[in-house]
């Protein structure tokens, strides 16, 4: 069964077919919000809305820990995780959907393992690729099975957020080596790697980076919702063939 992650932009399936919602209990605490059980496609789903069904939670203060043990425990095969991004790289326009295969974490302060101490044994993991390899293949494969052209690769620097960045930072990060920039992508990509759950990203850029191209003199909010709007019925028809296949 796969599990559904969405961001900004998705705190719904408009084509999920809803059997029911669970309420998880974790110790970790509550997780975003019900885990919405559902098939896609004929195919059993869970999605869950990141940020609440109200999209009221900032990015620092998602408990990325309760999303991803609820899911565990809902016996997920799998997470494909939704996130808007800006795009840092000149390619990587509003509009367009990502497949991420590297990740670059800039964020400080958050839960970022369930192995903290206590009568718990340290346990490190090997993160040298973030992403599941055979779960980007599906993405890749779903969308090209849908008609979607979307990118394959790219890197995605987490911010702390909930502000955006600042020119002077997006110019570091590109020196870093980041292709997009985000604020979700940790510790949930590794959050998942830690109880083996196989994760997967689709980034949509809904804007230039600050300081790049429409974005020079800043962001215009008003354009971001209409690139949204438009990039999510891509995404649906995306997450419809993963499920069909």
């Amino acid at each position: 069964m796969l599990a559904i992650i969405g961001g900004t932009g998705l705190t719904q399936l408009s084509t999920l077919e809803i059997v029911r919602r669970e309420v998880a209990r974790t110790p970790y605490g509550e997780p975003s919000g019900a885990l919405t059980f559902g098939t896609l496609s004929k195919k059993p789903v869970v999605f869950l809305a990141r940020h609440g069904y109200g999209h009221t939670i900032p990015p620092h203060q998602v408990n990325y820990r309760a999303n991803i043990w609820a899911l565990k425990q809902a016996k997920v095969s799998a997470i494909v995780s939704v996130a808007s991004v800006g795009g840092i790289r000149a390619d990587f326009s509003p509009g367009a959907l990502v497949i991420p295969d590297q990740i670059i974490d800039y964020t400080w302060g958050r839960k970022s393992t369930f192995f903290d101490g206590g009568d718990q044994p340290v346990r490190h993991i090997d993160f040298t690729r973030p992403y599941d390899e055979a779960l980007r293949q599906r993405l890749l494969g779903a969308a090209a099975n849908a008609g979607e052209p979307v990118f394959d690769g790219g890197v995605y620097a987490t911010t702390q957020g909930p502000r955006l960045e600042t020119a002077a930072e997006i110019n570091r990060f590109e020196r870093d080596g980041a292709d997009l920039v985000g604020m979700t992508g940790m510790p949930e990509a590794a959050l998942a790697r830690e109880l083996e759950l196989p994760y997967a990203a689709i980034n949509v850029v809904v804007n230039c980076a600050a300081g790049r191209a429409s974005s020079e003199q800043g962001i215009h909010f008003g354009d971001i919702e209409v690139v949204l709007q438009e990039a999510m019925v891509r995404v649906h028809n995306i997450l419809e063939h993963i499920c069909k296949a």
